[in-house]
């Protein structure tokens, strides 16, 4: 088996990557299929995988907030919505020949496990993949800042950003064919240049525990193992 540069990774998955098309509304089969077989794969080959999901393609709280809706209350269907995603997700990777366990930051115990440290490790220690839900627990706080705080948590070496690029740009390659794309970046490049890869809080939470950030493109085959083994693809910020 080959070296890993990174034996306990995040992954950090948006919650539009498990809709159609990889963006669309809803759970789509194909999409979380090719996913959760890239999540085996990068496990096989010895990785320990953390995995954080989001909720955008069912339900984003701050879209609710301000409306009728009051901002904690809609922060907090949007992390029943995660947990929605993440046991939706470990069907599928348990159906690839994974072993994936949920653990919930809020109490949803006919489904899936309460997050407790410990027990966390302890699955990943047995080669379990574990997928993360409801976010931090608490409102206000998005999902990549809940990324960025268990990757700390749990000790994970990378945080590693599932996006639809292949890294960070100066400025969007898909409105802007001269956008350029940086190989490497600092943390406060990242916040200085206002380039829009995770929230702030999520950022200077990594800076502050020394946790490298590599952005990503998801859906190229075999992407999320070559990161494990610390291939040179997408945008590392450290």
């Amino acid at each position: 088996m080959a070296e890993l540069a990174f034996k306990r990774v995040l992954l950090k998955i948006s919650g539009e990557s498990l809709g159609p098309g990889g963006g669309g509304a809803g759970l789509d089969v194909s999409e979380m299929s090719k996913i959760a077989s890239e999540i085996v794969r990068a496990s096989k080959v010895g990785a320990e995988i953390v995995v954080v999901v989001g909720a955008g393609n069912i339900l984003r709280g701050s879209d609710l907030a301000g409306s009728s809706v009051n901002r904690a209350s809609a922060d907090y269907l949007g992390m029943l919505a995660t947990v929605i995603n993440a046991v939706a997700l470990s069907e599928f990777i348990n159906s690839h020949g994974g072993d994936a366990r949920v653990l919930s930051a809020i109490s949803v115990r006919q489904v899936c496990e309460p997050f407790i440290r410990d027990r966390a490790i302890s699955h990943l220690r047995k080669g379990r993949t574990i997928i993360l839900a409801a976010g931090t627990g608490n409102p206000y706080f998005t999902t990549d800042t809940a990324a960025a705080q268990r990757a700390a948590e749990l000790e994970a070496q990378i945080l590693l950003k599932a996006t639809k690029v292949d890294g960070v740009y100066d400025s969007d390659p898909k409105k802007n064919p001269g956008a350029k794309r940086y190989e490497k970046l600092t943390y406060l490049q990242t916040i200085n240049e206002k380039l829009r890869v995770m929230d702030l809080t999520a950022i200077s939470l990594c800076m502050d525990n020394n946790i490298p950030i590599l952005v990503f493109d998801y859906s190229k085959p075999d992407n999320i193992v070559r990161a494990v083994k610390g291939e040179r693809i997408g945008t590392l910020i450290s």
